[in-house]
């Protein structure tokens, strides 16, 4: 007759021994996450802020006398030199002496074919963006886009400009739609009727969008006379 062994059951060691070690495994996972969830953020922003201080430095500071550079000991000193003379330039510019050479500068960069249409361009939307008058960039709205029920979020600059408004059955908005990128985005023109106003900040909004839809708004608190 064959002898059937009977099978060995793990002894108390055993069978304690892999539950302590995955729950070891989890925690430490954990830990581990916990300490990412912690540090990235700081990591990033702090190499982010680096970055764009060291490239201040060597793109202003190489302007300067070596004798007279004292970037390669002082980071940030780039930034220094660069807020002080924007502020002088805004100085300068606040006074008529200032005006009168702004409008002469102006007159010359007015004559350059290609230059002209870039400078004029730019200086428009520095000018709306800046301006504490201005409604741009002020208003998140939901839209229909690309297509119906598809929906995005949306920023509304302004009014159209009257040529576009002029072939329009309605009144019509501009409405920037920014990809995640958030340096690129597109440009729609929509009535009012065919956007929703959110109770979101334009902040909240870009945070949204550049993160993918990981980082949502705060939930707003409902007013009793809201319901």
């Amino acid at each position: 007759m064959t002898d059937h062994k009977a099978p060995q059951l793990p002894t108390h060691a055993q069978q304690g021994e892999l539950p302590w070690r995955q729950s070891l495994t989890v925690r430490l996972r954990n830990y581990f996450l916990a300490g990412l969830l912690v540090t990235a953020p700081i990591t990033i922003t702090l190499f982010a802020a680096w970055w764009v201080i060291r490239y201040i430095d060597d793109a202003v500071t190489g302007w300067l006398p070596d004798s007279y550079n004292p970037s390669s000991y002082i980071p940030g000193f780039g930034i220094v030199i660069l807020v002080a003379v924007l502020t002088l330039v805004g100085f300068l510019t606040a006074n008529y002496l200032g005006h009168i050479l702004v409008r002469w500068g102006e007159r010359i960069v007015a004559r350059l074919p290609v230059i002209r249409s870039v400078y004029s361009a730019i200086k428009q939307i520095f000018e709306t963006v800046f301006s504490k008058q201005t409604e741009s960039f002020r208003e998140v709205v939901l839209v229909e886009y690309p297509r119906k029920e598809m929906w995005a979020l949306g920023l509304v600059i302004a009014k159209t400009a009257q040529e576009i408004q002029n072939q329009a059955p309605a009144e019509l908005f501009s409405v920037f739609i920014p990809t995640m990128s958030f340096t690129s985005g597109y440009l729609v023109f929509l009535q009012r009727k065919d956007m929703t106003t959110l109770d979101m900040t334009v902040e909240e909004c870009l945070k949204m969008v550049i993160s993918g839809g990981i980082v949502m708004p705060s939930a707003k608190m409902i007013k009793p006379n809201q319901i």
